[in-house]
């Protein structure tokens, strides 16, 4: 503006400043006129008249920049640096066009961790409220019914998991509701099996082999890898092992709940009691959360005066609060305020126990303990806990209780106790005449 006065006369200079504040406003890409106004060098005035830029008004065009005045003189189209120059390009510095486009710089490597730390504490803040407005959340996290491997099995053919003395069926515990079952025999039926169908198997029920109805944990099925080798192990022991998918897992129909497993597993028991003779023993066994239903099972039994030979609790805990607090999944909450009101009151309200220390008090039945000490889900302490729980019931007094741990050198950590070479040996043992000795 200093050297626009110095050759502009007053009125010519008010004329410019107009001009240019019009093409500011009319720069808009909007239909109708468009103003272009090329910054043009100012020359001294000649023969006394001073040179006013004049702008040009033309009509927009659909096409980008045609038929300006910069197309129409080559002279004054402007340098690659910008309207004011190499000054002007230099001025940007090294960025250049890329600093323009890009006016906040990318987050270094601090700022991508800060802004990682950040989401992770909104997340962790944020599942303890999720979890108590949401109680519905915990209870899918207890049982873990929609989590399925092996995937892709088909539970109709057992054979497919190497059970080729199996036979697959289905029981209605209520009406259209149904659950899938399998009927593993003794090894030394597997080649009389070959090929039979369902009313031979049921005819093996008048052997006089020992039944074992199998109460499996949360996750996965009836098909676990687990599960099928334990029935391996015991089908070559000389058990007849049957065993099925609460409601709401595998195959079965229904969603799942807590009472809803024990009165599945009541069911299936008095279905079997009805096909033996009444001098056929019947073992209850239990593993991981399949204990807390094998108590509330054999608890009801006694109530009615018709316990089981006994009740086999493989990583048993005492009740699903105390588990839930000792679960590794807990570890990150378990000292945060109100852990117990955020999480255990939450399970409390899917109506979620399977209180076994408070059920041995009311079984009158043996009852055997198989716990590792290197269990990483049910830790080995709430095993204890429930074995000192039923050594002191007034109920179980002249019935064996025994709890046999497996030394964490083993390895059998929460699933694999099948693999121990001692356990046929064990089953004989508590199985035999001193099953019912006085401990």
């Amino acid at each position: 503006m200093y050297l626009f006065s110095d050759w502009l006369s007053a009125d010519q200079l008010l004329m410019w400043v107009s001009v240019t504040a019009l093409s500011s406003s009319c720069w808009e890409p909007r239909r109708g006129l468009r103003l272009r106004v090329p910054v043009l060098p100012v020359s001294p005035p000649v023969n006394g008249s001073p040179v006013v830029p004049v702008p040009v008004m033309r009509k927009r065009n659909n096409s980008e920049d045609s038929g300006t005045l910069l197309e129409g003189n080559p002279a004054l189209k402007q340098r690659p640096g910008g309207a004011a120059g190499p000054a002007a390009a230099k001025s940007q510095g090294p960025g250049g066009e890329r600093s323009m486009g890009k006016p906040f710089s990318r987050l270094g490597a601090g700022g991508k961790m800060k802004r990682m730390i950040l989401w992770l504490l909104v997340v962790y803040v944020s599942i303890p409220f999720i979890v108590k407005l949401c109680p519905s959340i915990q209870a899918k996290l207890v049982f873990l019914n929609f989590v399925r491997m092996p995937f892709f099995l088909d539970l109709k053919r057992p054979l497919d998991q190497g059970l080729n003395h199996t036979h697959n069926f289905y029981l209605e515990p209520e009406a259209g509701q149904k659950i899938g079952v399998w009927h593993t025999v003794p090894a030394q039926m597997w080649k009389e099996a070959q090929g039979k169908q369902g009313d031979w198997y049921d005819s093996t029920f008048s052997s006089t082999h020992t039944v074992i109805l199998y109460l499996h944990g949360n996750a996965g099925t009836r098909g676990g890898d687990h599960r099928v080798q334990l029935y391996k192990v015991l089908s070559s022991l000389g058990f007849h092992v049957v065993t099925f998918d609460y409601r709401g897992w595998g195959d079965s129909d229904g969603s799942p709940s807590e009472g809803g497993m024990t009165a599945d597993a009541l069911f299936v028991y008095d279905w079997l009691k009805r096909r033996l003779d009444v001098k056929t023993p019947v073992y209850i066994w239990g593993h991981s959360l399949g204990t807390g239903v094998a108590t509330n099972l054999v608890r009801r039994l006694s109530d009615r005066g018709s316990p089981p030979h006994a009740v086999i609790l493989e990583s048993p805990f005492t009740n699903i609060r105390e588990e839930a607090k000792s679960h590794p999944f807990s570890k990150v909450y378990r000292y945060l305020p109100g852990f117990d009101w955020f999480f255990l009151d939450a399970i409390t309200a899917n109506d979620i126990r399977f209180a076994s220390d408070e059920n041995v008090m009311h079984i009158s039945c043996p009852v055997l303990i198989l716990h590792a000490e290197d269990d990483p889900v049910v830790p080995f302490h709430l095993g204890t806990k429930l074995y000192e729980a039923a050594s002191q019931s007034q109920k179980l007094r002249g019935h064996k209780v025994q709890m046999v741990p497996f030394p964490s050198a083993l390895g059998y950590k929460h699933k694999f106790i099948y693999r121990s070479p001692e356990l046929p040996n064990i089953l004989r043992d508590f199985f035999g005449p001193a099953s019912r000795q006085v401990h």
